[in-house]
């Protein structure tokens, strides 16, 4: 599908991305670029790279595609860097876990930036270009965040090739991406981690007791944390907005119990198993 894509950033995502164009053969070359030497020293040894350039603007000539895998804060800023080394034609699009600011500000940065967002709901709480795998995409949603300035051609293009390595791709806005995310995504960090916290006050010896749940409950919370708050920080007014609302539902649930409202909590209780039943 693609001669030549540059990966910026081949971390978990970046290198299961990688290696899933490779297996698949959507890709004759892949190029990439890391800030860490040591990450470029291993990716050197990848058998799905075949290029590792010291400048991330090297690293993108001659690409149809560059696909930047940094933490969220660092698009933008990379966008701006690599911008007059891109091809005139070039395809450029994210994995950030983020989209409107992300989107607005490459929308502004340079003038003929075929920049389209993407999130592939995939991943672990397990980093690092070690932990890559093929199959890390097959079966997960992909959201694509086009602005007015992308093209149908360049949008049902990137769409083809997140589905030609498994995935289910939908289209919205980086404001509505924003919106679902707080709620799906971030809003369950978020709970994992608090819950993590409150219990780490408690009498250390408990963790020895926990069975599965709570090991699947919080399995989340085991995410890089200074990525997590870069995430939260740029999606600050949705996330707001999801705990406003989480926190009126477990208030709900506070005044069945403390009314001895059985009717009222088993409501809730079945609503979240229906739910959960249908993930």
């Amino acid at each position: 599908m693609f001669q030549q894509i540059t990966i910026l950033g081949p971390g978990l995502l970046g290198a299961s991305f990688a290696l899933a164009l490779k297996e698949r053969g959507l890709c004759q070359c892949v190029q990439v670029w890391s800030r860490r030497a040591e990450t470029r020293a291993q990716a050197k040894l990848a058998t799905w790279c075949d290029r590792v350039f010291e400048q991330p603007g090297e690293a993108c000539v001659g690409s149809e595609l560059v696909v930047v895998c940094t933490p969220v804060e660092t698009i933008v800023p990379l966008l701006e860097q690599i911008a007059p080394s891109l091809e005139r034609d070039a395809l450029v699009t994210d994995v950030g876990s983020t989209k409107s600011l992300i989107c607005r500000e490459a929308r502004d940065l340079a003038e003929g930036l075929n920049f389209i967002g993407s999130h592939p709901m995939a991943g672990s709480e397990r980093m690092g270009m070690a932990h890559a795998r093929g199959d890390l995409f097959e079966g997960a949603a992909c959201i694509l965040t086009p602005l007015e300035n992308a093209t149908a051609t360049e949008i049902a293009r990137l769409s083809e090739l997140w589905q030609a390595i498994g995935m289910h791709v939908v289209t919205l806005s980086p404001e509505k991406h924003d919106e679902i995310v707080a709620h799906i995504s971030h809003l369950p960090h978020l709970l994992a981690s608090s819950l993590c916290s409150y219990l780490a006050d408690q009498e250390p010896e408990w963790k020895q007791l926990a069975g599965s749940g709570l090991r699947d409950t919080t399995r989340v919370a085991a995410g890089d944390s200074t990525l997590w708050q870069q995430i939260l920080e740029q999606n600050r007014e949705e996330v707001l907005r999801a705990i406003d609302g989480f926190e009126t539902e477990l208030h709900a649930l506070k005044t069945a119990l403390l009314d001895r409202d059985s009717p009222s909590v088993l409501k809730l209780l079945a609503r979240g198993k229906q739910y959960r039943d249908q993930l």
